[in-house]
């Protein structure tokens, strides 16, 4: 079997860039499968999965969201913890001008625009985390703490 060539999207660019070690995991996109279908397809557990959402506060400010896959976000809670008076999920078309990405392939690495990034606490609790490499159907894994030293997230207690 041939070896499947490694998109090269602006967050491969990125982790190279910043000599982030990562591990390539490609896999069958399903629309609308989510981070059950990435985690299935690379035999991990779901919590391991990080979704990267985009989200917006009252003012259509957009932020980076970084949650397990297993776990949603509570609205009200991160609302709290930015000080904003609401947050919601972008619109998909919103989110890909934000992010340059399209959705169900959004990076938090290598965005069109700097957003801030808000990331579940928990997940610096493990070993390795497998995240969007920018395309559907492309995840990176890598340590959690190459996260911290690229995006400088806030750190959240968030999920639900």
């Amino acid at each position: 079997m041939a070896k499947e060539k490694i998109p090269m999207t602006p967050a491969v660019r990125l982790l190279r860039s910043e000599k982030v070690a990562f591990t390539p995991h490609l896999y069958t996109y399903e629309e609308k499968g989510g981070t059950a279908v990435s985690a299935r397809e690379l035999g991990v557990a779901e919590h391991a999965v990080v979704k990267t959402l985009i989200m917006e506060d009252e003012t259509s400010t957009p932020c980076i969201v970084l949650m397990h896959g297993d776990r949603q976000v509570s609205t009200k809670e991160l609302a709290r913890a930015m000080g904003a008076k609401k947050v919601n999920p972008c619109r998909p078309d919103a989110a890909m001008r934000h992010s340059g990405y399209q959705v169900g392939g959004t990076s938090p690495f290598g965005t069109r625009h700097d957003m801030l990034v808000y990331m579940e606490k928990s997940i610096l609790d493990l070993p390795e985390i497998y995240i969007n490499g920018g395309k559907r159907g492309f995840l990176v894994g890598i340590d959690p703490q190459d996260l911290v030293r690229l995006l400088h997230p806030t750190l959240v207690e968030v999920a639900i």
